[in-house]
């Protein structure tokens, strides 16, 4: 199993046409995400990479059928449009890649998709994969490094850094574990899905048996993780690294979500918080694999492949 994206999901690609959506198809396409449909209006009855490409999202859902999934590659300024359209179509699952969609704008999807019943990962997201199942968004650049990079394992990572992301799982791939699916929740200060929502669909998830976090100063996302521990929401164990240590009050760290105002957000709290809900919370971003390895063989979830030689 795994969250968000598998290889049954049916994707659609808005935007598709531009350099990026292009781009980025073909690394969905050639990982092996069932990418059926494409959306550029004014471009419908192109095709591209073999995949039909329409004017609307509703033609699109209605000549090639239900859509789960919409990866919008869209220039900030008309990502709410395109996000409203497709939750209007149906689609319950949006991946949200461009960075700087304004705030409200932001909040308008948000509440579109709340009423909807809709998810949606980003704004600001490199996006979601499942080693071997699907990706979303331009997660690996490059289907063969994706291919290379990562393998299916018992192993859940949320982080607020796109890089990081992928460079956590790499290294826990290098010390011979692997991770049920990567979910970049975005860096912005609002997001679709923050690390706490992530949190609730691994701990729903069979085949993740453990969570690796990268958090951040700025906004409450952990600290909400910790509540979710100490509340009996999340009983799968967590592994965390925070960065942001030595950042000043008012200074922006890396993303626009990550900045401590007033003495909030701040790194000391976020790891005392964490640690005081039962969460393993390490020191330094290298020793992630060996306390990820610990926690696994602890739970008796440590497999054969990532089992010490």
């Amino acid at each position: 199993m795994a969250i968000l994206i598998d290889a049954t999901k049916r994707v659609l690609v808005q935007g598709i046409t531009g350099r990026e959506g292009l781009a980025r198809t073909r690394l969905m396409a050639s990982y092996g995400t069932q990418v059926v449909a494409g959306v550029t209006p004014g471009k419908g009855g192109q095709t591209i990479e073999g995949i039909p490409v329409y004017d609307t999202v509703g033609e699109a859902w209605e000549q090639s059928g239900p859509i789960d999934i919409s990866v919008l590659f869209i220039p900030a300024p008309l990502v709410k449009s395109a996000a409203l359209e497709s939750i209007a179509a149906g689609i319950k699952l949006l991946v949200i890649v461009p960075d700087r969609v304004p705030i409200y704008d932001v909040l308008e999807i948000a509440d579109a998709a709340q009423r909807a019943g809709a998810l949606f990962v980003g704004p600001n997201t490199l996006g979601v994969l499942s080693p071997g199942q699907g990706v979303l968004g331009m997660m690996g650049g490059r289907a063969a490094s994706a291919r290379e990079w990562f393998f299916p394992g018992p192993v859940g990572i949320s982080s607020r850094s796109g890089g990081i992301t992928t460079s956590m799982a790499y290294y826990l791939a290098q010390a011979g574990i692997g991770a049920s699916t990567l979910v970049h929740v975005g860096g912005d200060p609002i997001v679709g899905l923050p690390h706490p929502a992530v949190m609730r669909l691994f701990e729903q998830d069979p085949a993740t048996k453990a969570i690796v976090m990268f958090g951040e100063i700025g906004t409450s996302q952990e600290e909400q993780v910790a509540d979710l521990i100490e509340a009996g929401a999340l009983t799968k164990p967590v592994i965390a690294y925070i960065g942001g240590k030595s950042a000043r009050s008012g200074t922006r760290f890396s993303h626009a979500g990550a900045i401590i105002e007033g003495g909030r957000g701040t790194h000391e709290g976020k790891v005392a918080r964490l640690r005081d809900a039962g969460a393993t919370v390490v020191d330094a971003f290298n020793n992630i694999p060996a306390a990820t390895r610990d926690v696994l063989a602890r739970i008796g979830a440590l497999e054969p492949k990532g089992a010490v030689s």
